[in-house]
């Protein structure tokens, strides 16, 4: 049987995506993941902390695929970040709406504990891309770049696409009823992208 706190989380997780934080209280959360309120507080106390945990549960689980990357040493430098940006793309395009209300808190800083709490979260895998990277310019494969804004290239782009819908149709002449995040022809282009970028910008030729 699943545990109640995962249960909770993973309930709470769908409806802040598809609701928003706003539009989601502890009751909803409860009634869908048919559990009381009282248990739903007694794990978490409040609608912020739930939140933050789910923050934390989802960076864990990245966290736990970027240090697998990090420490794989059957593959290149460039082969590893192929994988981050494989791995990236795989989950925000699945979680978006989620990823977008993530972005959106970053943005709006209504809340500076839950703010906080993500920005805490995010560094550590951020900083393991970065170790992937410092190691590949110690092997002497990759260029000395700026180590912060490559990691903020890979993530600016991903969320670009990510952020606007109508804005990413328009950019790619399509038409408004389409969805690019379901084409699994667009996500191979974003990783395409990506993967050409990251060579043309790190690899010592």
């Amino acid at each position: 049987m699943k545990d109640k706190r995962i249960q909770i989380i993973e309930t709470a997780l769908g409806l802040f995506a598809e609701k928003g934080f706003e539009g989601t209280s502890i009751r909803d959360i409860a009634e869908k993941a048919s559990v009381n309120v009282a248990m739903v507080n007694y794990y978490f106390g409040t609608k912020e902390k739930l939140f933050e945990r789910i923050v934390e549960y989802k960076s864990a689980t990245t966290r736990g695929l970027l240090d697998e990357i990090q420490k794989n040493e059957s593959i290149t430098p460039i082969q590893k970040i192929e994988a981050v940006i494989d791995s990236y793309i795989e989950k925000l395009f699945t979680h978006r709406m989620f990823h977008r209300l993530i972005q959106q808190e970053l943005i709006l800083n209504q809340r500076e504990s839950l703010q906080n709490s993500i920005v805490n979260n995010f560094i550590p895998n951020a900083n393991i891309v970065k170790n992937i990277i410092e190691s590949g310019i110690k092997k002497g494969d990759f260029k000395k770049v700026d180590l912060e804004l490559t990691i903020a290239t890979l993530n600016g782009t991903i969320n670009q696409v990510l952020l606007s819908r109508k804005f990413c149709n328009r950019l790619m002449n399509k038409s408004d009823d389409y969805i690019p995040y379901e084409d699994i022809k667009f996500k191979k282009r974003v990783s395409v992208h990506l993967k050409q970028l990251m060579h043309s910008h790190l690899l010592n030729n």
